[in-house]
């Protein structure tokens, strides 16, 4: 990660600061602590709930409905069931932000309680947050380094700096020797742990100004946008809040001037009409079906953190993935070997007796272990040297074993200016084995011409295959040799060498080829080098000729206009900082692309708060990436997310499928009223008879209609746009056929009722009118429910479905019939005539037929929608 500036270091005495010149620098900078952005207030949160377009809708009838209920001695249905409806939403967006936002608490968790410092000549431990710039810092093999600065003074310190790098490979520091140059490896950040070695190190910068505080202030900083689902939703609600107003106020006008009807009343038709336009129980659909995909993702290891997310997941065009963990293994593996009697370099699985030694040298001069604790496989060392371990035991093999008859006597340590380990060890005929292993041109091998060749063209392949390469060279010597490591560990003879890399998984090749035929692009972004990165890119299927690969150092030398002309075609970005993340996201998103981002270090956490669906590391996550991420995968696979994807898919395809079946019934009532009262009917519907509509006969079967499993096509069809209509793939002209079904049929039945079956008795033609538009909206459920045309089978697919119609259909014809006292006359119906059964139950399924015809027409006519990205 790119690395800020540093000033330069005034080293103090090495009695460290006075108390006083600690006070005075403490008062100067401030705790040493991350400071968290200020929350809002919670009306401000709530308000900001109810000014979306459809709340304030809603807000408006619940004020109107309630003055009439309270003026004319009206009834309180509306205003309680639509004042439920907003409560209800806005408890839920509290609740879901209220769980985003734990951030940066868990960044803040990272800063340690207490942390040992020099002062006054004195090592005392203190609260983290004294620690001031100029202290100097105590630090030894397993904690956590409380700030920035340099390091003075150190014995084989080693500091792991995944959190920040994404590098899983400890990092040697050396002291500092030139202020006017300081080196990455001299320097120390806050959050890191040490891993190995003692040292003594100088604050330089505490707090929000530190690497970590970088990273909280971007977390303060980074807000994320709103959710296409979010954006259709909004746009939905403004176009059925005009049509909805235009609506009541010709309804009540019509009222006044063609009905003569009072002023309250004709305001009473008004808003209940408006209130039918827009359909209450979405916003719980919507809610249901995000929660009901949460619950399918978790069972396919994806924890959803953010309810909207499970739709924004399966409309995303852009996955940008971590390497680590993620498209690879995390567990660094031997994969080749060469030795010296081998014309080639021979796959891990295949030893001849030559690996067999190799693996033996390897075996005696390693360190690491891996132990089973409570059914847990727990490590202990270096990721090189697991890898070996691993090796040996895939092999039958183990350090131990080696060891009895070659016990170990002595050590030289890994450290990074040799390069190399050397360990000595007494065999059973007196003689001593020395064993070194290391980087290639270190080792002072005993060549011959040809081997050094031979070896040289071995390493450069493995290279070339970004393998990790390190060699293992070997001599037997005299009991009473010489203990000079120098003079022990030249004039080896050359053992072989081995190639190491965190392989891909297996299941990520198949996962990305999925993922370009549901039109998505993945994209890698990793802190490791362009070589390796590259390599297992082009393994996976990733990178394909044409495509190029980018450094973080190249990305910086870009404008924004460059970055974005060329986007299309960068596909492995490397060696990338926290802000060259966020730049990428971003560069996506302005592209008009959603845009899914993986992480599990701190240096993750903005993009993916950043990022339309963030997805953080469930197993090698830390706290930060978790909390920041609005998915969390439970087996760090990049597979994982291409089953949420196709989840995410069905959850908006339920979606668009909920807005069918409440909005084409809606228009249906609009035009229904507007057409009976220009025609001189007057009001064909009651107030209470549209909003038990809304809420009983399309809500309650709404409600299920997230149980549908996923339509066969829905991975075989390009991602949604950000500026895709809700009405786009045909959604709009099933919306108009349903409206004008459903307008003309109830026209019919009501005029039927009125004229036809009595003599201008309006009770019965609305008594028609009500189960007719009740349960007919109710049945052709079924026909919205699947894309394919009906079958049995489908029609019992959805089992809990199929109890909610019946339940509904039950309590709307209970209404109708009145078979509970008092409530017939409560919704303004009447006891129907037999002959006004004959026509109103055929009539129920007339809708759901032409449905299917349409549909049936539809899928002749249309062709495939498939796409795949190269």
């Amino acid at each position: 990660m790119k690395r800020k500036e540093m000033t330069k270091i005034v080293l103090t005495d090495q009695a460290g600061l006075t108390a006083q010149q600690a006070k005075q620098q403490l008062e100067q900078v401030g705790a040493n602590e991350l400071v968290a952005a200020k929350k809002p207030a919670l009306w401000r949160q709530v308000i900001r709930h109810l000014s979306d377009i459809s709340s304030m809708v809603l807000l408006f009838a619940v004020g109107l409905a309630s003055y009439m209920a309270i003026a004319q001695g009206g009834g309180w249905t509306k205003p309680v069931v639509i004042g439920a409806i907003l409560v209800i939403n806005v408890i839920i967006g509290l609740y879901q932000e209220a769980s985003a936002e734990k951030a940066l608490a868990a960044l803040q968790s990272m800063s340690l309680p207490t942390t040992t410092v020099r002062r006054d000549g004195v090592a005392q431990t203190l609260a983290a947050k004294e620690v001031v710039p100029g202290d100097l810092v105590l630090l030894k093999a397993g904690d956590q380094v409380p700030a920035d600065g340099v390091v003075l003074e150190s014995t084989n310190l080693a500091i792991d700096e995944a959190v920040l790098t994404g590098e899983s490979v400890p990092v040697a520091k050396i002291k500092l020797s030139d202020q006017s140059a300081v080196a990455t490896e001299q320097q120390f950040f806050s959050g890191t742990a040490v891993t190995a070695g003692t040292a003594v190190v100088q604050v330089t910068t505490t707090g929000m100004a530190t690497e970590l505080g970088q990273i909280a202030g971007l977390l303060n900083k980074t807000k994320k946008r709103a959710t296409p689902l979010q954006g259709r939703l909004n746009r939905l609600s403004g176009w059925l809040t005009t049509f909805a107003v235009l609506g009541g106020l010709v309804i009540f006008g019509l009222s006044i001037w063609m009905q003569n009807q009072g002023l309250a009343d004709s305001l009473m038709i008004g808003i209940s009409l408006a209130v039918a336009a827009v359909p209450e129980t979405l916003p719980i659909i919507v809610t249901i079906s995000l929660a009901h995909g949460v619950k399918r993702m978790a069972k396919r290891n994806a924890i959803m953190r953010r309810v909207n997310a499970v739709e924004t997941i399966g409309g995303v065009d852009v996955i940008a993935s971590d390497k680590t963990g993620t498209l690879t293994q995390n567990q660094m593996t031997i994969t080749h070997y060469w030795t010296p009697t081998a014309k080639q370099a021979m796959p891990a699985d295949q030893l001849d007796s030559a690996g067999k030694d190799l693996m033996r040298y390897l075996g005696l001069a390693t360190n690491a272990e891996i132990q089973l604790v409570n059914g847990q496989e727990e490590t202990h060392g270096d990721p090189t040297e697991l890898a070996i371990v691993r090796w040996l035991d895939a092999h039958g093999f183990s350090r131990q074993q080696f060891e009895k008859t070659a016990p170990r006597v002595a050590e030289d340590p890994f450290d990074s200016t040799k390069k190399t380990m050397a360990t000595i060890h007494q065999l059973a005929d007196g003689q001593q084995l020395v064993i070194v292993k290391g980087a290639f041109d270190r080792l002072p091998i005993s060549w011959t011409s040809d081997q050094a060749a031979a070896a040289k063209r071995v390493h450069d392949e493995f290279g070339r295959q970004a393998l990790r390469v390190f060699s293992v060279g070997y001599k037997v010597l005299p009991t009473a040799a010489t203990r000079d490591w120098a003079d022990l560990t030249k004039d080896l003879t050359f053992a072989g060498l081995v190639g190491i890399i965190d392989p891909p998984r297996p299941e990520v090749i198949p996962a990305i080829r999925e993922a370009k035929r549901a039109g998505i692009k993945p994209v890698m972004i990793t802190g490791d080098h362009m070589v390796t990165a590259s390599a297992i890119a082009k393994e996976i299927g990733l990178l394909t000729p044409g495509q190029l690969v980018m450094s973080g150092d190249e990305l910086r030398t870009l404008s924004d206009a460059e970055l974005a002309a060329q986007i299309e075609d960068i596909v492995v970005y490397a060696r990338v900082s926290p802000t060259d993340k966020i730049r990428i996201v971003q560069a996506w998103q302005q592209a008009g692309k959603t845009v899914a981002m993986t992480g599990d270090g701190v240096n993750d956490a903005p993009a993916l708060k950043a990022a339309d669906v963030g997805i953080a590391m469930g197993i090698t996550g830390t706290e930060v990436s978790k909390n920041a991420a609005d998915m969390v995968l439970t087996d760090d696979n990049f597979a994982t997310i291409i089953a949420a994807v196709r989840e995410g898919r069905t959850v908006y395809q339920n979606i668009l499928k909920a807005v069918e079946f409440l909005v084409g019934v809606n228009f249906a009532q609009i035009f229904l009223m507007v057409g009976a009262v220009l025609m001189g009917w007057g009001a064909p519907l009651l107030a209470e008879q549209l909003l038990l509509i809304n809420v009983l006969a399309d809500g309650i079967p709404g409600f299920y209609i997230s149980r549908e499993p996923g339509e066969k096509e829905a991975m075989a069809q390009p991602p949604v746009s950000n500026d895709e209509s809700l009405f786009a793939r045909g959604l709009g002209g099933r919306l108009a056929i349903r409206a004008v079904t459903f307008t003309i049929l109830t026209l019919g039945i009501y005029a039927i009722g009125r004229f036809g079956l009595t003599a201008g008795q309006t009770t019965l033609g609305m008594t028609m009118v009500f189960l007719v538009l009740a349960v007919g909206s109710m049945i052709d459920i079924y026909a919205i429910k699947d894309r394919q045309p009906l079958t049995l089978a489908s029609l019992k697919r959805n089992p809990v479905l199929n109890g909610a119609m019946l339940i509904a259909i039950a309590i709307a014809v209970v209404i109708a019939i009145a078979m509970i006292p008092g409530l017939q006359g409560m919704f303004g119906l009447v006891t129907m005539p037999a002959i006004a059964w004959l026509i109103v139950i055929p009539a129920m399924f007339i809708p759901t037929i032409i449905l299917e015809i349409a549909k049936r027409w539809q899928r002749r006519s249309a062709q495939p929608l498939t796409t795949e990205i190269d």
